[in-house]
């Protein structure tokens, strides 16, 4: 039975350069992928319809899977919604993930729900995955460095 992930997160960044991390594909490459793979945007159109394709490659194993889906709902700074399936058909289904982005006092406060996601997939290996994501999304993102430097 597909299982549902909830994440939570205060990020001392301003919700548009968090929501940024989400559409640019060289960021995602960045962050998204969890320790020990790399990251590869094979396409990327984030407007509402648009798609995106994108692998994650195990340095150490060799291996890679490839998963992609459809922009359903995008508000800049505060909002985006997609769905990803991987192209593997021992990963069945399609995942929807939506993120909340809310500006705060220090930052933005960011929910992460992520529905559908297989149940071969264990969850403590889900949830593990996207700490250290996350980890990473928040070096990325939190930094301020100025313009030209």
């Amino acid at each position: 039975m597909p299982f549902t992930l909830r994440l939570h997160r205060v990020l001392k960044a301003p919700p548009e350069r968090v929501y940024r991390a989400f559409t640019d594909p060289a960021a995602m490459c960045k962050w998204l992928p969890p320790h020990g793979f790399t990251g590869t945007m094979h396409h990327m159109d984030p407007k509402v319809g648009g798609t995106w394709r994108m692998s994650f490659n195990n340095l150490s194993g060799g291996g890679s899977h490839t998963f992609g889906g459809e922009y359903l709902e995008l508000e800049p700074g505060r909002k985006l919604r997609y769905t990803s399936q991987f192209d593997d058909p021992n990963l069945p289904g399609v995942m929807t993930t939506t993120i909340d982005l809310n500006a705060v006092f220090c930052g933005t406060e960011m929910q992460i729900t992520q529905e559908g996601i297989p149940d071969v997939i264990p969850s403590q290996a889900c949830h593990l995955g996207w700490q250290e994501s996350l980890t990473l999304l928040t070096q990325l993102v939190e930094p301020e460095i100025p313009s030209g430097a």
